[in-house]
């Protein structure tokens, strides 16, 4: 069956014009070759028959050596297409697999570390991305669909509470005013998502300027002090005075709001969240630390997804898009983001380029 699919192949009539054409080269090739033996045979003895079996060897031997190639090039020419044929039908297969069972199936490699085993370690690199952004996207819509069940299910239990009691102007008004605050989340989730999705498509690039961290670093402490004291948590700010970098400032602001929120939020109560900006020979270096519980080593690398909360049942106030904005600002400005134990709590770290 793969020997009818080598012969009925386009690879396998390109190498058939290939040959035929090399076939053609070789063959004026001998040509000349041979009228110019003849041609000097003559010169050398005239015309006289006693040479007429010499020639007659040297077209045998001619005729011998064309055929020879002929059988050598079309042997050739099957094997390698053979050999193609069989690793495109490889692929084949395991595109048909996939259409059929799912996205866990993969391209064999023969171990030959040649051409055909690099596009099929491509292919399934690309077929591990690909089975990766499925889950999360599934994992994202599981999410999504569980956040804003629980705000229609109340907005649905008080319309319908309020549908069947007699009017009241005060009940009324309560209802109305707890139904847009869960309307007012719902939405500002939606917002949240279109705003990743700008910066993800560095929509807003235009707006970068020389700024100085730890300025807008000091902005954010100083809106959090009162939510800190609320907690009798201690919110300070230490660094250099002065850190440059080149960003957006309402991002970036945004940004170091929420990882100052989150360590306010999730730190022992009672605790120090501390803010730090310093320049270095690279850049400048912000760092949020605090003395929580930290996040698992195991969860480092899924915090940053949307809607992905390390407290699975979804029932504490949130939505897990904080840190993917963070993720989202860090990437446009090229800063990379670590997070590390501070044994007791949590470091998180943004590393932004020297500025321009």
């Amino acid at each position: 069956m793969l020997l009818a699919k080598t012969l009925r192949s386009s690879t396998f009539r390109l190498a058939l014009i290939a040959i035929a054409a090399f076939g053609l080269i070789v063959a004026a090739i001998m040509a000349y070759v041979y009228l110019g033996t003849l041609a000097y045979v003559e010169s050398r003895l005239g015309t006289a028959a006693d040479h007429d079996g010499f020639t007659g060897t040297i077209e045998l031997a001619m005729a011998a050596v064309a055929g020879l190639l002929l059988v050598l090039a079309g042997l050739a020419a099957v094997l390698v297409t053979r050999r193609t044929v069989g690793r495109i039908e490889q692929i084949n297969a395991t595109s048909r697999a996939i259409m059929l069972s799912g996205l866990d199936q993969r391209i064999p490699l023969r171990g030959s570390n040649d051409e055909w085993d690099r596009v099929a370690e491509n292919l399934n690199q690309m077929l591990d991305r690909i089975e990766t952004l499925m889950g999360e996207v599934k994992q994202v819509s599981d999410n999504v669909a569980h956040d804003l069940r629980t705000p229609l299910t109340r907005m649905r239990g008080r319309l319908e509470k309020a549908y069947h009691a007699p009017r009241n102007s005060d009940a009324d008004a309560a209802l109305i005013g707890d139904t847009i605050a869960d309307l007012d989340a719902v939405l500002g989730m939606f917002a949240s998502i279109t705003r990743i999705s700008e910066i993800e498509t560095r929509a807003r690039t235009g707006a970068f300027r020389a700024l100085d961290l730890a300025e807008i670093a000091g902005e954010v402490v100083e809106l959090y002090d009162a939510a800190a004291e609320q907690v009798a948590t201690k919110l300070s700010l230490a660094g250099d005075r002065q850190v440059a970098i080149t960003g957006d400032r309402d991002l970036l602001f945004d940004a170091i709001a929420n990882l100052v929120d989150n360590s306010i939020k999730h730190g022992c109560k009672g605790g120090q969240v501390t803010v730090t900006c310093r320049s270095t020979d690279g850049g400048a270096v912000i760092a949020i630390v605090d003395d929580g519980p930290g996040i698992p080593p195991e969860e480092r690398d899924h915090v940053f997804k949307r809607f992905y909360r390390l407290e699975q049942s979804r029932y504490t106030p949130g939505n897990g898009l904080g840190l993917s904005l963070v993720a989202a600002v860090a990437r446009l400005h090229g800063a990379e983001i670590a997070l590390r134990d501070n044994a007791p709590g949590l470091t998180v770290e943004l590393r932004f380029p020297r500025a321009l």
